[in-house]
């Protein structure tokens, strides 16, 4: 196999130790996105020549790829995960391969994903598909929505936000302003894949029967990608 995979990269030019560096980083990360860094620029355009490659690859472990080319990211699942926009695997899922969130991660990307729905019906999304979201209306719309606030402590907040980043759901310009009310922070369009359409109606159905009073824990979010 090992052969077969290495003359397929010698037909496109690419060495085998690029083939793990790319394959690592993405069962690593769970995501590759183009516009993160220069790094994953570079891996997603590597990717792109060698796409069936890395999916056969990965397919051996269950693993499936979900790849938007419009805002060009790629992300994996593992066996058994939903996956937007694909036909559901028989396979069973293993728990094992889930991202786990906290109660605060949690309820921060349900109301962020709320609000990105709102931007996207409104028009006011970027060429990437990126919405921007202000610390205030974030925590107003937490407060209203989960009757949730943000982490006082700093540290915590960085570490919430930095772990969303992580995730790629967001984009910071600059944590350190983080206790500012004038923080603006970029939600991705990868949030609507973690966030289903189900799952943002019943928390706003639920917010409406009894406001700023609903439980995250009733609230599965898709996090079923590679920690």
């Amino acid at each position: 196999m090992l052969n077969k995979i290495e003359q397929l990269l010698e037909k496109e030019g690419i060495q085998l130790k690029e083939f793990s560096e790319l394959t690592i980083r993405l069962m690593d990360y769970g995501v590759i996105c183009r516009d993160e860094s220069q790094v994953e620029q570079t891996l997603y355009d590597r990717y792109l020549r060698i796409e069936q490659l890395v999916q056969d690859y990965v397919s051996i472990m269950g693993i499936r790829i979900q790849h938007d080319r419009r805002f060009q990211f790629v992300r994996c699942f593992p066996p058994g995960a939903q996956i937007p926009g694909m036909e559901d695997d028989d396979q069973p899922f293993n728990g094992g391969l889930r991202v786990r969130l906290t109660q605060n991660e949690v309820a921060v990307v349900l109301v962020l994903r709320s609000q990105y729905d709102k931007a996207l019906r409104e028009g006011q999304v970027d060429e990437q598909g990126c919405v921007l979201v202000s610390l205030e209306s974030l925590s107003i719309a937490l407060k209203n929505l989960l009757g949730r606030s943000l982490p006082e402590q700093l540290t915590e907040r960085k570490n919430l936000f930095r772990r969303l980043r992580q995730l790629r759901l967001i984009q910071l310009a600059n944590e350190d302003v983080l206790d500012s009310s004038e923080f603006w922070l970029k939600v991705r369009p990868m949030i609507m894949s973690y966030v289903s359409d189900e799952v943002l109606s019943g928390l706003l159905a639920e917010n409406e029967d009894s406001p700023a009073d609903t439980e995250t824990d009733n609230l599965e979010l898709n996090t079923e990608q590679e920690g």
